[in-house]
Parts: C-alpha cells; sequence; structure tokens
C-alpha cells in the first residue's frame, strides 16, 4: 500500500509538473498576445493624426519619449526597430549592453516576419535568463509598414516556478496525509493479517496424524474465514484417514497373528489325533469304557483347537473378491434354511431385489451374523433370529436381529475389532470378518443393541457397481 502510495505520488507530480508547464506557457503567450495588441492599438490611436513613413530619423523623432510612455503604462519593455531589423528606439538599454536582447533581428525572424505579416512569438534562452519576446509591425494609417516593434516578457519563468512551487507543496501536504493514514492502515492490517496466519500456522504445527487435534474458529466470512474452513475440512479427513489408517494396521497386526496362532496349533493337532486313536486301539486297560471316554474327549478338544486354527486361517487369507450382480432373497433364504433346529425366520419386502457384492462372501456374511446371533441368546432362553431383506433409498437392507443379551457399554466401539470372545463358543473373528468383506462390497455395517433385549445388526450394500476409495495403506 505505502510503495503503491508513492509511485502515485511521483506519477501525479511528474505528469502535474509537464501538465502545469504546458498550460502556463500557453497562458503566458496568451497574455503577452494580449499586451501587444493593447501595445499597438496604443500605438495606433497615437498614431491617427501623425504624418509617419518608413524614414528612420523620422520615427526616432517620433516615438522617442511614447516608447518609455508606453513601457511604464503597461509594465513591459518595448523596442522597436526599423525594417531592415536594427535597433532605434528601447525603453530598457541595459538588456542590449549584456547581450540579452539582440540589436538586429535575426534573418531567419526577419523573413518569417515579411512572410506571415503577422505576430511573431520566440522564446529565448540565455545563460543567466529565459524569456518570451514577440514581434509584429508597426502600421501607418494606410496600413503600411514603418517599423518594429518588439516586446519581451520575463515574468512567465518566475510565475511559473512559483506556482509550480506552490501547487507540488499542496500536493505534498495532502498525500504526506494520506501516506500517513495508509501507514497506520497498512500497519493494523499487515498485523491482522500476520496474527490470522500466525494463528492458523501454530494450528498447523501442532496437527498430530495421532489425534488430540481441534478445530479453528472464525467468525468472519472472509479469505481467512475460507482458510479456516478449509483447515478445518482438511483436519477431518486427516481424522478419518488416520483412524482407517489404524484400523488397517491392528488388521494388519492380527492378520499376522492370526497365521502364527494359525500355523502354530494346526502343527501338533493331526500327530496328537492319530496318538490318541492309537492309544485308545492298543492300550489294554481294565476299565475299557474310561478309556473311551478319555480318548473321545480328547479328540472333541483336539477338533475344537482345529476349528480355532481354522478360523484364524481363514481370517488371515481373504479370498479376492469376485464382485457380480445376483438376486439377494433366493442366497439370504438358502442360508437361513440351513438352520432348522434353530428358531430362525426370513422375510423379505422384494422378491426381485439385486444386489452388487460376491455371493461366495455374502453366505460367509450371514453365517456369522446368525451364528453370532444365535451364540448371544442366554441358555435359559429360547433363541429367535430374524432375518429381513429390505430396500434404502439406492442400497439394499439386510437386517439381523437376535433375542440375546445385547452388547454392554464399554465393548460396543470395540464390537468390530478381532479379539479373543468371552463366550464359551466362538474365536471373536466372526463380526471382524464380516467387517472387512462388508467394507470390500463398498457397503457398510452398523448395529443396535439393549442390554437383556438383544442386538440388530444391519448391512447396507450397493445395487449396483460404485467406484471403490483406494484403502490406506
Amino acid at each position: 500500500m505505502l510503495l503503491i502510495l508513492a509511485i502515485s505520488f511521483l506519477l501525479t507530480g511528474t505528469i502535474s509538473f509537464y501538465h502545469f508547464k504546458e498550460v502556463n506557457e500557453a497562458y503566458h503567450e496568451d497574455r503577452l498576445r494580449r499586451k501587444e495588441s493593447a501595445v499597438l492599438e496604443s500605438i495606433k490611436f497615437f498614431l491617427h493624426d501623425q504624418e509617419i513613413t518608413n524614414d528612420t530619423d523620422s520615427i526616432v523623432r517620433l516615438f522617442d519619449n511614447k516608447v518609455c510612455e508606453l513601457a511604464q503604462v503597461n509594465a513591459l519593455d518595448i523596442n522597436i526597430y526599423g525594417l531592415n531589423g536594427n535597433l532605434l528606439i528601447t525603453s530598457a538599454p541595459h538588456l542590449h549592453e549584456k547581450g540579452i536582447i539582440p540589436t538586429k533581428i535575426a534573418p531567419d525572424l526577419m523573413e518569417r516576419l515579411y512572410q506571415t505579416s503577422d505576430q511573431v512569438l520566440r522564446r529565448y534562452k540565455t545563460d543567466s535568463v529565459e524569456f518570451l519576446s514577440t514581434f509584429d509591425f508597426i502600421r501607418n494609417f494606410q496600413a503600411k509598414p514603418v517599423a518594429i516593434i518588439n516586446l519581451p516578457y520575463f515574468d512567465s519563468d518566475n510565475l511559473s516556478r512559483e506556482d509550480l512551487q506552490d501547487f507540488l507543496w499542496r500536493l505534498a501536504e495532502i498525500y504526506l496525509l494520506l501516506f500517513l493514514g495508509a501507514g497506520l492502515i497498512a500497519y493494523f492490517l499487515s498485523n491482522y493479517i500476520t496474527s490470522s496466519l500466525q494463528m492458523i500456522g501454530e494450528h498447523i504445527k501442532n496437527t498430530r496424524l495421532k489425534g488430540g487435534n481441534y478445530q479453528m474458529q472464525w467468525q468472519y466470512t472472509d479469505e481467512i474465514g475460507a482458510l479456516v474452513v478449509e483447515y478445518n475440512r482438511m483436519l477431518q479427513e486427516l481424522e478419518a484417514s488416520a483412524a482407517k489408517l489404524a484400523q488397517t494396521e491392528r488388521e494388519s497386526a492380527w492378520r499376522e497373528m492370526a497365521k502364527q496362532v494359525a500355523h502354530e496349533i494346526k502343527n501338533p493337532l493331526t500327530p496328537m489325533r492319530l496318538n490318541v486313536q492309537y492309544l485308545e486301539r492298543s492300550l489294554k486297560t481294565e476299565n475299557p469304557e474310561k478309556l473311551q471316554e478319555f480318548s473321545e474327549s480328547m479328540i472333541d478338544q483336539i477338533d475344537t483347537l482345529s476349528n480355532i486354527a481354522e478360523a484364524f486361517s481363514r481370517f488371515a487369507s481373504m479370498p479376492e473378491l469376485r464382485l457380480k450382480l445376483f438376486p439377494a432373497r433366493d442366497l439370504i433364504k438358502r442360508v437361513a434354511a440351513l438352520y432348522p433346529e434353530d428358531n430362525v425366520e426370513f422375510e423379505a419386502e422384494h422378491d426381485d431385489l439385486q444386489i452388487y457384492a460376491d455371493p461366495d462372501q455374502l453366505i460367509r456374511v450371514m453365517n456369522n451374523l446368525i451364528n453370532n446371533g444365535l451364540q448371544a441368546v442366554p441358555k435359559e432362553r429360547q433363541g429367535n433370529v430374524k432375518v429381513a431383506l429390505s430396500r434404502k433409498a439406492d442400497q439394499a437392507l439386510i437386517k439381523v436381529c437376535d433375542n440375546g443379551s445385547g452388547i454392554p457399554e464399554a465393548q460396543r466401539d470395540k464390537i468390530f475389532e478381532p479379539r479373543f470372545t468371552t463366550k464359551s463358543r466362538g474365536m471373536g473373528l466372526g463380526l471382524a470378518l464380516v467387517k472387512r468383506i462388508v467394507d470390500g462390497f463398498s457397503g457398510s455395517i452398523e448395529f443396535e443393541t439393549k442390554l437383556g433385549e438383544g442386538t440388530c445388526f444391519k448391512v447396507l450394500l450397493p445395487l449396483s457397481a460404485q467406484e471403490k476409495e483406494p484403502e490406506v495403506s
């Protein structure tokens, strides 16, 4: 702002200087012409009753006193030259003595004067002074030229400089006030902008991927406000990406651990099973029933460990999804029909609802949700799982609701994380597996629960192919 103001002052001063100079020169030239016209009118009136010729002696005799009189009346210096260009009479001899005004008119000026037969204006410049000078003919009553009159004009330069200095001084005073005002505005405005940017810079510097960030508040809808809004939006995206990254890291760690657990468990299981069976056949005892009971119990425990290892293995290595459109009702109905001895009900609002997913993986999702619902029912209560299919906007909605004991408040935030379960059945990997598969379908899963009444899982799946965002790795 200050630089622009300083440049504008220089440009304004420069333009004003040249404009003022041109206007001033035109004014003084016009003023000199008017004075010359007035002097010639006075001479014309003086010569009205006089007989005059271009004879030098008669001109000198006639104007010797009149020139000084006219010079005093008009406050001008007057010179009269003969028609040959030689000086005859002057009211200011000292100007000729100093060489400021020539005693003879230059030939080119004489030629121009005779060609135009009118007033000729010329600007002279010496080492000490610059002035205007006008030349014209003095004519007799017959309008014939008898002499040449010259009026030097010395006030133009002094008046021009005084007026210009006065104008530029006033202009400088105005711009000084503007400069001071602009300086104050620039100071407060720059402080306002820099303090705002410093605040944003501190927020950006203290932003952490692990969280603990808070959004900025700005009460104005200006450029800083737009920057704050953009920062808050990017902060939300950062938190979402950080959460997704943390989830991916946890799942990766669980998959690695699941591989190791499955490997360590499965290796000794087969020889253990064979050894127990061999022991049962080869060992002779007085109580064979006891031996058979022991063998069956050990084989059951080995089968349980084998199932656990198989669950960890499935969680650690997800097969590649084969997404396609297929009718959802028939597939979900077939899965629900696999539990004839359990109270699993199925209903569908739409018979022709097509979803975009992997049928094999959807079967795993439904099996896990139904099994999870059945296992959540206390032993003293008759289990009841309801499976429903409906449409919600441009998505298919699958509900799996049970009448179990519900999910405690402390476990709700981690319900989809892979962890060991506290139930007598299950490994705690089913819901984590379901979440991974549903995310692979570009769908979503959520739940509603009430302690002592049950839980309802809601799976939303797309009805057509959707562009899936790349996962954070």
